[in-house]
């Protein structure tokens, strides 16, 4: 497809009467499909300012679906305009790329969360222990 559109330009369709999307480098004039989709509008209004292309994904469309967006199609987004996100890192996954010094306070915090009831689960046995000989 020769029209090339700037992602700057996508992201200013987003309302409902003039709704464009981009997924898979393509772009969407979905506002005359909004009523139609089955999942309802706001799902896609939701996606719009942004790449669709993993919500897109993730939903698992019909073949039947991926044909009818074809009609929809209006030109290619020219890449070097797509801003860059970043990719999330789970909690657990940035504690692993620490440094060596908040690994070792880390690990002291974990054993301290262990003792504490190691420690009053013998008290409470020396305590029983000593109301029994009594």
């Amino acid at each position: 497809m020769a029209n090339l559109i700037s992602f700057h330009d996508v992201a200013k369709h987003k309302c409902k009467n003039d709704c464009w999307i981009l997924i898979h480098g393509k772009v969407y004039d979905i506002s005359s499909f909004m009523d139609e989709h089955p999942g309802g509008d706001n799902v896609l209004l939701a996606v719009t300012g942004k790449d669709a292309s993993i919500d897109f994904e993730d939903v698992n469309h019909s073949e039947d679906a991926k044909e009818l967006m074809k009609k929809y199609c209006i030109g290619d987004v020219d890449q070097s305009t797509v801003p860059v996100t970043k990719k999330y890192i789970p909690p657990w996954e940035k504690e692993s790329t620490a440094t060596a010094e908040t690994t070792t306070e880390g690990s002291g915090n974990k054993i301290i969360v262990y003792l504490i009831p190691l420690l009053i689960l013998g008290v409470a046995f020396a305590l029983r222990y000593y109301n029994n000989n009594k």
